[in-house]
């Protein structure tokens, strides 16, 4: 037996006991002829006392950090307790010790303030894993996973596996493909996501499935993103929209209970996408906090349910606003005393070149009620007054605006927005706030292509009251500049998406079960019979044999890991992840291949310039 107890489970309770660790070298110190040492396991850490009768052994044996260690010994009781760590009133008093094996210098050092940078630490992540911040994500990574089952257990879902080479099916990304052997020319894609089998197992009659399972989309990267990631992927027959929302809410509260022990008792807010991009200027807002948009001028066919008030900001003769199609405003809580160093900043980071702005107008709601503005020229004080109001300012608010094309403004705005939420304070990685976004586009206009493309993905169902607008009209778009005026541009998705602090963690759909309709809905999409019936003739074909009504979602399980565990990106909660380029850094992933396997797969490389 290599060890009794582990490095973390020793207590005061345990003193003069004998017993076995075995585990790593932290760190060595020498006080003279005794030595101390910290032996670290996945556990936990336990301080070693080498007392002078061993003095000459371990000069003949010196140990070094990250050696395997095998130490029997009696547990004392420290003198100088350590609070900080669980055994840190025990040491064990060492009579006899063995080194299993030696350990070359780390590159870096194995601790929480780690000196080693991304790349290096990346290359030897079998090193960084032992780290405890590291272990620690792991750990909760394992915890939502657990949490997840139980409570899909519990509600009758069945884990079934489904395949991981498959026929590429446009899903919105590039599929990874791989050469089949056995198949000259012919070519398996990994999955995007499990959506066609999960389908076919609700034809099939399973009617709560799941998996946590890994997906593929080859596409660029970045923090929240990796060619390889996993989700939580479930599917229900015989379900509304409200079962869908009613079952998932329960599971995300589970989790949050079991992994993190908090009650999450606020109802979860519900939103439509309309409300989302008009309120918030995009389709995953953060309501954490509200500074919400002010939209003091936009064009009429955008969101048609608000009075226009763009007179506030017309008719002064400022050609910034006038020739402008959308004027939007926020007001940043607290900011009015912001010196012109502090707005010549804000000023600069929204032209950014990534953000694309011309410029930013500022109001200072000053406390004693006057206002101050970089546009003063143009506006008397009730004008300013009265656009403060409209965007909700109070005294001492900073009032901030941007104008341009409808589109990029909003989301620039939308961009300003959480740029201040992070700069003041406002989003609070311990506090957690979730939200549905509801009634999303069926279609979006690509217009490139002049033709409709789906918002979600093609098997996504219409609204029920709006299945007849789209089998009644002919999806061709004969005019371009007025595509907005065809039917199909106002059917709405029967989706949802579940957002958690300004990022979506999950999303889903009430699926298409009719033959008819998927046809109609592939038509579309610019599909005719012989492409629909070349890549999805066996779901079509499916169709035909009792298809139940289902819908489902699937969650991001290392988006939702990494926000509930504080983290910007998703990269710490995967064990051995890719870097921004793609690559794994450690195996020296992706490689050349030998001209052998070229030959066996009968395929030539021709590597173009």
């Amino acid at each position: 037996m290599f060890r009794t107890h582990t490095c973390g489970e020793i207590r005061i309770a345990d003193v003069n006991k004998e017993i076995t660790l075995a585990g790593w070298v932290q760190t060595v110190r020498k006080f003279g002829s005794i030595t101390f040492v910290d032996l670290r396991d996945r556990y936990g850490i336990t301080q070693l006392l080498f007392s002078e009768s061993l003095n000459t052994e371990l000069e003949a044996n010196p140990l070094g950090r990250e050696f395997v260690l095998q130490v029997t010994g009696t547990v004392n009781e420290r003198s100088n307790k350590n609070t900080n760590i669980p055994t840190g009133e025990i040491e064990l008093l060492v009579s006899k010790f063995s080194i299993l094996n030696k350990s070359a210098t780390p590159p870096f050092t194995i601790q929480d303030d780690t000196d080693g940078g991304d790349d290096l630490r990346m290359k030897y992540r079998f090193l960084d894993l032992r780290r405890n911040a590291v272990k620690k994500n792991l750990e909760l990574r394992y915890a939502v996973g657990r949490s997840t089952r139980n409570y899909l257990h519990e509600n009758n879902f069945m884990d079934i596996e489904t395949p991981f080479l498959i026929k590429s099916t446009p899903e919105g990304a590039r599929d990874f493909v791989v050469p089949s052997r056995m198949n000259p020319g012919q070519f398996y894609a990994l999955p995007q996501s499990p959506q066609t089998f999960k389908q076919l197992l609700m034809v099939s009659g399973y009617d709560r499935y799941y998996q946590i399972v890994k997906c593929f989309r080859d596409e660029d990267l970045r923090a929240d993103r990796q060619p390889e990631f996993t989700q939580i992927d479930c599917e229900m027959c015989f379900v509304e929209q409200e079962d869908i929302l009613q079952m998932f809410e329960g599971l995300v509260k589970r989790i949050f209970k079991d992994v993190k022990n908090i009650d999450y008792a606020d109802i979860i807010e519900r939103m439509t996408w309309q409300d989302a991009m008009w309120t918030y200027g995009n389709d995953k807002p953060d309501i954490r906090y509200e500074m919400k948009l002010a939209n003091l001028k936009f064009p009429a066919h955008t969101f048609p349910h608000q009075a226009d008030i763009s007179s506030l900001i017309t008719g002064v003769d400022f050609k910034v606003f006038d020739e402008a199609e959308t004027v939007i405003a926020i007001a940043a809580p607290g900011c009015s005393e912001y010196t012109r160093k502090q707005t010549d900043e804000l000023t600069e980071w929204v032209k950014r070149p990534q953000i694309g702005m011309k410029g930013l107008v500022f109001i200072k709601c000053n406390a004693d009620g006057t206002f101050k503005s970089s546009v003063d020229k143009f506006y008397p004080p009730e004008k300013l007054k009265a656009i403060a109001e409209a965007a909700s300012a109070k005294p001492g608010d900073l009032v901030l605006i941007l104008a341009g094309a409808e589109e990029k403004t909003r989301k620039a705005t939308s961009d300003l927005r959480l740029h201040l939420g992070q700069l003041l304070g406002l989003r609070k990685p311990a506090e957690f706030k979730l939200l549905w976004v509801l009634d999303f586009p069926l279609f979006e206009y690509a217009e490139e292509d002049n033709r409709w493309v789906a918002r979600h993905h093609p098997f996504t169902s219409p609204k029920p009251s709006d299945i007849a607008t789209m089998i009644d009209n002919n999806p061709a778009i004969e005019n371009a500049a007025e595509y907005l005026k065809h039917p199909y541009a106002g059917i709405k998705a029967n989706a949802y998406d579940m957002v958690l602090n300004g990022n979506e963690i999950g999303g889903g759909s009430i699926r298409i079960y009719q033959r008819d309709l998927q046809e109609k809905m592939f038509a579309a999409l610019g599909m005719d019979k012989e492409e629909q019936q070349h890549k999805f003739g066996f779901l079509l074909g499916a169709f035909e044999y009792g298809a139940p009504p289902h819908g489902g979602i699937a969650f991001g399980f290392d988006r939702l890991c990494s926000i509930i565990g504080g983290s910007e990106g998703i990269r710490d909660f995967i064990a051995f992840p890719k870097n921004n380029s793609g690559r794994d850094m450690m195996i020296d992933a992706p490689g050349a291949i030998d001209d052998k396997q070229f030959d066996e797969l009968q395929i030539r490389l021709d590597l173009k310039d």
